[in-house]
């Protein structure tokens, strides 16, 4: 029977009592929608850069045109941070404007203006693949421990994404394409910003602390931030004890941290302030099929 058969057929008294169920019950807690700013990602099938061997996809995708922002991720926390349990929140973050409040069981958090459009720091690999769980199970209380990742509560290991996974951390190839491929030329350049040379005001790796994500050059697909201001986990597995890291930060003083020629990679569990994260996406299976009718080009599905 349909809820309309159901209102139709339902007594007065019955409806009252349901009016009166419906506001005896807890309000859902309102928490503000996370809207990622992606860039499109196309060229699919780009030769991998000759310096390094990195940079090829066989198939197009989206990226987040910043680093995900102190203000997102305190969206993240308010949802699922009441405990803490899974450490999501730690006092690298606090450095850099994020606080907690309350006990455990009723943590709330929140940003200072200041720092709200600034990268999140502090974040462990986990904390990334937590979010983009949380992200693409449409929010709210959307579960963070499956989805792209299945963690299940896990705190240390290496997790690869899911196959079909449409919201992840970056494979490695990801990102450094988006950083440093032009598709126009077809070619590499050796920094972020689509050249072979880099200046403080073109991406911050000479400050005292990370700017707003917006700051600087973007680079040849429009990205921000892919070079300084935190590093960015990437879903590399580096060794049996590391994911990979890329893009350099604020306060190293030199460039060649965010050279497309230099690889880093850290223990999943590491939370320094000047570690974050930017997301990447796959368009729904329907809206590819879509898009192959309209263009006529057969587009590989990205397949981990």
């Amino acid at each position: 029977m349909t809820t309309s058969a159901i209102c139709q057929r339902a007594t007065p008294s019955l409806l009252t009592a349901l009016a009166a169920l419906a506001g005896a019950l807890p309000a859902a807690p309102a928490f503000a929608v996370v809207s990622i700013d992606y860039v499109s990602i196309g060229n699919a099938g780009n030769a991998a850069d000759p310096l390094t061997s990195y940079g090829a996809v066989v198939y197009a995708y989206q990226i987040g045109k910043y680093e995900v922002t102190n203000a997102q991720y305190v969206e993240f926390l308010n949802a699922k941070g009441a405990t803490n349990s899974a450490v999501i929140f730690n006092g690298a973050m606090a450095g850099y404007g994020i606080t907690q409040s309350g006990s455990s069981g009723s943590y709330s958090y929140s940003v200072s203006s200041t720092y709200a459009n600034m990268p999140v720091g502090g974040t462990t690999w986990f904390d990334a693949a937590r979010f983009t769980n949380w992200l693409g199970n449409d929010q709210g209380g959307g579960s963070m421990e499956t989805g792209a990742y299945t963690l299940n509560g896990a705190m240390s290991g290496v997790f690869p994404a899911n196959a079909g996974a449409q919201v992840y951390i970056p494979s490695e190839n990801e990102w450094y394409k988006a950083a440093y491929y032009n598709g126009a030329t077809s070619a590499y350049s050796l920094y972020p910003n689509g050249q072979n040379s880099i200046t403080p005001a073109d991406a911050n790796y000479y400050g005292f602390g990370p700017a707003d994500v917006d700051y600087g050059t973007p680079g040849s697909y429009g990205t921000y931030g892919q070079g300084g201001n935190v590093w960015e986990w990437n879903d590399a597995v580096i060794s049996s004890a590391a994911r990979g890291k890329r893009g350099g930060a604020y306060g190293y003083g030199s460039a060649a941290f965010l050279a497309s020629s230099y690889r880093y990679g850290a223990v999943p569990t590491q939370s320094e302030s000047n570690i974050g994260f930017r997301i990447a996406s796959v368009p729904e299976p329907g809206l590819v099929v879509l898009a192959m009718f309209t263009s006529g080009v057969l587009v590989a599905r990205r397949k981990r």
